[in-house]
């Protein structure tokens, strides 16, 4: 007992002894540490209490605050854990409406292999950003939808607070852009502000669903008929956790939110790993062809996150067999997640964005469906720069979700999945929630979102270009692994237009995955790697 370490915790009994003769409340405070430390002595589940009484906690508190000592204090300008320092400051200058501009140079290593730029022109143009819309719709859709090019990815109410849906949607109604409600479904707040939805329907088809859970034709066609929802998507995975169904605990499911899914209250409420509708490509179409019908001809897609090649090949495949295509799909990065997913889903499952969306395009260029299907994509897209990157890699368009909850006053504190988020953000918390003010939140939504618009005119025009549909991989450069600067047209594989356009096509010549993958892929069942 007289080991060192064990000194400052028996010190309180003689100090509080001793302090008996000038303070009782001083006295009483030593003595409660004395007992606090004999608790710590005692106890069997910490061996660092054990062996170090009192002095223990210091090295809790310490792992405690540690991500909010690296952050503030320790944090390089851009470390990326997950979004940099000046990431985030972007966001919130754009959002406040305040100067954005740096100074004294850029704080990037541009002979890093990270670095990638644009070419610009020696005749550059003016590009306006009010005409940055997509028209998304096939020849079977009766309702095409004006998409900005830039939007909020899918959020759901639930893992978002109240207020958070709320400002998302009344900035997405004063920007004149799109708000993607997540698989959690429609709620009151999506409504109330009247922004644009993209519907997402989940493996859960909350919204949609019948007392057993099953997909119901009518609670689909009451909702999708809406003239607020704009488009409908399909979710077959998302970056943050793909392959892994969902579970929000029965004391999470509120009334409103038990309400808004139509599911029971007192019950865990489950997202199924898989759809119950469909189980094969031509399935998943057919079940597209049907909601777009239910919808009264909107435009329907999907979301997903590439996993095996074999499996999104045969969707194609089954395109080309039935004529039946969606009027989009959405490609999620495996770098993306804003909610709770397992360790080794968000580190290790799913392939990123950058090589799922060129994967996505080129298959749609080969098979001949490129111009027919428009393409999304989502995976850590907080600039106006990210935003164009995806562009040259195939996409149509941009969403954000994380950096939309900077918008809103996220300081990435990491928390998301404990309910205890301090900016209010991503929590049913209602007092913490309360310090989301929903009206000036929604202003810096539509403020984000605009000067992030207007800084990829600026760029677009800059490579002598008038509109987003016309970039392309050689308007961008970056480093091979040798550290030589080339062009992206190089750096990527681009397939021959319509090289896959019939059932019977080979693949022989073409590059990995296609060549081995291409062959396996049956529109009859999702195969996987044999």
């Amino acid at each position: 007992m007289t080991n060192v370490r064990f000194w400052p915790w028996l010190a309180m009994a003689p100090l509080a002894l001793v302090s008996l003769l000038w303070s009782p409340w001083l006295a009483a405070a030593f003595a409660l540490l004395f007992l606090w430390g004999l608790r710590d002595f005692s106890q069997r589940r910490h061996a660092v209490l054990r062996n170090y009484p009192l002095l223990g906690h210091l090295r809790f508190l310490l792992e405690y605050i540690r991500p909010e000592m690296r952050q503030y204090f320790l944090e390089d300008d851009e470390d990326k854990h997950p979004f940099s320092r000046n990431q985030r400051a972007l966001v919130y200058q754009r959002a406040k409406r305040q100067n954005d501009k740096r100074g004294f140079g850029t704080l990037k290593d541009l002979y890093s292999g990270e670095s990638d730029w644009l070419c610009h022109s020696t005749t550059p143009r003016h590009a306006d950003p009010s005409t940055f819309r997509i028209e998304v719709g096939g020849p079977d859709c009766r309702q095409p939808y004006s998409l900005s090019v830039f939007n909020i990815s899918a959020m759901s109410f639930g893992s978002l607070s109240r207020n958070a849906i709320l400002a998302l949607n009344g900035g997405a109604q004063r920007g004149g852009f799109a708000h993607d409600t997540g698989e959690g479904s429609i709620s009151p707040h999506h409504r109330a502000p009247g922004g644009d939805l993209i519907w997402e329907i989940g493996s859960g088809y909350f919204g949609c669903r019948d007392a057993e859970g099953r997909f119901s034709p009518e609670r689909f066609k009451e909702q999708a008929t809406s003239a607020q929802v704009k488009m409908i998507e399909i979710k077959l995975s998302q970056g943050a956790k793909p392959g892994h169904g969902g579970v929000l605990p029965a004391a999470k499911v509120s009334e409103e939110i038990a309400a808004t899914r139509g599911v029971p209250m007192g019950q865990d409420c489950i997202s199924p790993a898989s759809h119950s509708e469909f189980s094969t490509p031509t399935e998943l179409l057919q079940f597209i062809a049907r909601l777009r019908e239910l919808s009264g001809g909107k435009p329907v897609g999907f979301k997903l996150c590439i996993g095996h090649p074999t499996e999104f090949f045969g969707i194609a495949k089954a395109m080309l067999e039935t004529g039946i295509t969606p009027d989009f799909i959405v490609v999620d990065g495996a770098e993306g997640g804003t909610g709770a997913a397992p360790a080794e889903f968000a580190d290790h499952v799913g392939m990123p964005l950058r090589d799922g969306l060129r994967l996505v395009h080129n298959t749609l260029f080969a098979i001949g469906l490129r111009q027919r299907i428009k393409v999304g994509a989502s995976g850590k897209i907080v600039s106006s720069f990210d935003l164009l990157r995806v562009l040259a890699l195939g996409a149509d368009w941009g969403n954000s979700a994380r950096g939309f909850m900077f918008a809103l006053g996220c300081l990435q504190s990491l928390s998301c999945h404990t309910d205890e988020c301090p900016t209010g953000v991503a929590t049913q918390d209602p007092v913490r929630q309360r310090a989301l003010v929903v009206p000036d939140k929604a202003t810096r939504v539509a403020n984000f979102h605009n000067q992030t618009v207007a800084a990829l005119a600026e760029l677009i025009g800059a490579a002598g270009l008038t509109h987003p549909s016309q970039v392309r991989p050689g308007h961008l450069m970056t480093r091979d692994g040798d550290g030589r600067a080339v062009s992206f047209a190089r750096s990527i594989d681009t397939l021959p237009a319509g090289c896959l356009a019939t059932v019977d096509a080979r693949a022989d010549a073409l590059p990995e995955p296609f060549r081995s993958c291409w062959g396996e892929a049956r529109a009859d069942r999702f195969a996987a790697v044999s």
